[in-house]
């Protein structure tokens, strides 16, 4: 083949127009996911791309038509469009303008997502029960995302904003593609060897084929079994993803994941101070109930009776003794009763006893006792004892009972 002479060179407008032409000559019908979509009412026509494993097509759709059809587009459905590729030559842009529209089903990617959602949940990898409290206030904080991206930038202000003190420790990684998860499970492992008490793993919007490394069965048991409390904050408010599900935290976006692992400075102060004031009403309460105890105790008769530990041990002394003779009196009871008839005995035997019924007892001067005349003498000294006292008197005559 010979080189095209200048001469039959095309301008750009004149390339375009036949391309133009000849898309615009062929209607097709194609099958695709909406993956991206933009229905402004304000718009005149509804934008939306449909994909596949490895492509992605934009179309447009105009208001009038779109109307007529009675489809509600959403992300992730799987339709059937017919229509021809349009392109619009002052920018060499190529879209497919689509007539006709209708529903086929749940799109192939959120069909896989969501029976892996299944799986993991059965297995119990999205319980409540299962996933660590975030630690209030971190001292260390694993962050790990695109280092080009614009969700590195906003944890990084709001962190720098919120909680100065914590230390962040990085691990810039590719958050889509086909080595994001690898690369995302390598950075969470990274940080949380270095000590991180809590992971941040985010990363901004993006469609949603842009989104599936967060879906990747690897990544999110890698999420699951990781020991460090993991927050993500992926895409906007709507996304959710495996990734979320799993992590013991899901923040809408990534700045509401760096609010939620970092306290507020100035309701951090605030909460300082309150509890400074709840801690001086406490210290206050329990030094009057203390003041009001010692009171009570100093007024206890222990401190101003002298007495008083030793009126109790009186009271016992006095009772015991009162016992005992008690118990003494009982059993000397049998014994007096024979005392008294001894003593009575006794009594009846007794010299003193026969002297006081008006006898008398003789001896002489040496006490010894004169029992019969035979042994007294004429002129001796002797004494009588009486009852109540001693008579000294002199023999001056002796008579004998057998005397006539």
């Amino acid at each position: 083949m010979t080189d095209q002479k200048l001469t039959d060179a095309l301008s750009v407008s004149a390339a375009l127009d036949i391309a133009k032409s000849a898309l615009e000559a062929v209607t097709l019908t194609i099958v695709g996911e909406v993956s991206e979509l933009s229905d402004n009412p304000r718009y005149s026509a509804v934008y939306f791309t449909l994909s596949d494993q490895s492509s992605a097509l934009p179309c447009v759709m105009w208001r009038n038509t779109y109307s007529r059809q009675e489809v509600e587009l959403r992300r992730g459905m799987l339709v059937q469009a017919t229509g021809r590729f349009t392109l619009y030559a002052a920018k060499g842009r190529m879209n497919f303008d689509v007539r006709s529209l209708k529903p086929v089903g749940e799109g192939e990617l959120r069909m896989r997502v969501a029976a892996l959602a299944r799986k993991l949940e059965a297995e119990g990898l999205m319980a409540e029960g299962r996933k660590q409290p975030v630690p209030r206030m971190p001292e260390r904080i694993g962050l790990v995302t695109s280092p080009s991206g614009k969700a590195v930038h906003d944890v990084l202000r709001t962190l720098r904003r919120r909680w100065p003190l914590a230390e962040v420790l990085f691990a810039g990684v590719t958050v889509e593609g086909e080595t994001a998860a690898e690369q995302m499970m390598s950075g969470l492992s990274a940080v949380q060897a270095a000590g991180a008490e809590v992971i941040l793993l985010v990363r901004g919007g993006g469609s949603y084929e842009d989104l599936m490394p967060f879906n990747d069965e690897r990544l999110a048991r890698h999420v699951a079994a990781c020991p460090t409390p993991i927050v993500t904050g992926i895409g906007h408010e709507p996304d959710n993803s495996i990734v979320d599900m799993v992590a013991d935290f899901r923040a809408s976006t990534p700045t509401a994941a760096a609010e939620r692992v970092s306290p507020n400075a100035a309701e951090l102060a605030t909460w300082l101070e309150g509890s400074v004031k709840r801690l001086d009403a406490d210290l206050r309460n329990q030094v009057t109930q203390m003041q009001r105890r010692i009171a009570g105790l100093a007024a206890h008769p222990l401190f101003t009776d002298d007495a008083y530990m030793l009126r109790n041990r009186w009271l016992n002394l006095e009772h015991t003794k009162q016992r005992l003779i008690y118990a003494g009196e009982s059993l000397l009871a049998p014994y007096n009763t024979e005392l008294a008839t001894f003593a009575a005995q006794l009594e009846a035997f007794s010299p003193l006893g026969v002297l006081s019924r008006g006898y008398a007892l003789t001896t002489d001067t040496s006490g010894k006792l004169i029992r019969s005349v035979a042994g007294a003498e004429v002129g001796q000294q002797i004494e009588v004892r009486l009852s109540d006292g001693k008579l000294t008197a002199e023999i001056s005559e002796i008579r004998s009972n057998n005397a006539s």
